[in-house]
């Protein structure tokens, strides 16, 4: 039976149409199929450069890509170089057929940070970058979807739709998790790395504090700087950073982490299926609307600031996005006085124009001014733009 495709939500056409783009994402995010299903871009003018006898040919030789292109008369023309960081010296050949014959490339790799180690020529301000990240609510909600599905599962692509997602995580994150990232790291003890990686996934949603993390993974305090500095490079993981402009209310100034997929944060804490029964759940779920608002920024409003906030007397907010939408997560079916706190008392700070609790509900409602919102609900406003207010 023919594999579906599930189109995605982030749109590079137009972008592409104007200037040259990096494409980012983790491995298995589906860059190289996004390419092929969604943007159609001729196989001639994609390179592979998974494909090892490709990638050795023009290791030895980068000018052979400007030849080759050439030979084509590919003037005027979308060029896709895909996992782009395999090799840097291509970039100088990228830039010099940008501003001689007008070609756009599409430059895709699971991490910019080999590009910028090398010190290699990043296309000198003419191209823009997006990030791809696994399924979004509004690309996987007529396949299947539920919360404990995208929990257990994740939702990089091909472990969404498979049918033993345990083997599929298993592999993932020994041979890329571990073995990749650590070099990106250029960790020699790859021991060392994996205890660090379920560690980082135990304080996931939390706010960070390195040396407990660099205490339960047995290794220094620095070095756990310089690894979560690399699962951020890698977009495997993302800082949160707290908003401190609060006035009547002093804020903690610590960032929280968050790695990018939930099956993998299941997987690297071996948890077994996430029900609203367990204790995990409510983290789980407040990982999983952290990650559609991250993505809704990448695809839709790049540097749209999204902020936690928490005071020094314990009122906290999940998230603040855009400095003027307040949003609460709560795993409660009937949510109370209580669950309201920290969005009043942001309120109080007088620089929010919306406070919304996205909780388990089923039909939205309205309490003291707070709006609160079934899951689904606010998802739907979020994808459809209407969650900020112009």
């Amino acid at each position: 039976m023919k594999e579906i495709y599930i189109p995605r939500e982030l749109n590079v056409s137009s972008l592409i149409q104007q200037r040259s783009l990096f494409l980012l994402g983790p491995r298995q995010t589906g860059k190289s199929t996004y390419i092929r299903e969604q943007l159609r871009i001729p196989s001639e003018q994609v390179y592979n450069l998974l494909d090892r006898g490709l990638l050795l040919r023009l290791m030895a030789d980068p000018t052979l890509i400007r030849q080759e292109i050439e030979a084509l008369d590919l003037s005027e023309c979308i060029v896709c170089i895909d996992e782009i960081q395999k090799c840097p010296e291509l970039l100088d050949e990228v830039q010099l057929l940008i501003e001689e014959r007008g070609i756009r490339f599409l430059l895709t790799g699971s991490s910019a940070r080999k590009l910028k180690r090398s010190g290699t020529n990043l296309l000198g301000g003419r191209g823009s970058d997006r990030v791809l990240h696994p399924f979004v609510y509004p690309e996987v909600r007529d396949y299947d979807f539920t919360l404990e599905r995208a929990m257990f599962n994740g939702l990089l692509p091909p472990h969404y739709l498979s049918s033993d997602p345990e083997e599929d995580l298993a592999a993932y994150v020994d041979r890329y998790l571990t073995e990749e990232i650590a070099a990106e790291g250029m960790a020699r003890n790859l021991p060392a790395f994996a205890r660090f990686l379920q560690t980082a996934a135990t304080v996931n949603t939390r706010i960070i504090n390195y040396t407990n993390v660099g205490n339960d993974a047995q290794v220094p305090r620095q070095t756990v700087q310089q690894w979560f500095q690399v699962l951020k490079d890698t977009l495997v993981g993302f800082e949160l950073l707290p908003y401190a402009k609060t006035v009547k209310r002093k804020a903690i100034v610590t960032s929280k982490f968050y790695l990018f997929d939930l099956g993998v944060v299941r997987f690297l804490r071996r948890l077994p299926k996430i029900t609203p029964a367990l204790n995990e759940f409510g983290e789980f779920f407040e990982h999983f609307i952290f990650l559609e608002l991250r993505s809704w920024i990448d695809y839709r409003k790049p540097r749209t600031p999204l902020h936690y906030w928490r005071s020094t007397s314990d009122f906290e907010v999940d998230f603040l996005l855009d400095e003027t939408v307040a949003v609460e997560v709560k795993a409660t079916g009937l949510v109370q006085q209580k669950h309201m706190k920290g969005l009043k008392a942001l309120r109080e700070e007088g620089i929010i124009r919306r406070a919304i609790l996205v909780c388990t509900e089923s039909r939205p409602r309205r309490k003291d001014g707070i709006e609160i919102m079934p899951w689904d609900y606010f998802l739907d406003l979020l994808w459809k733009d209407k969650l900020i207010r112009d």
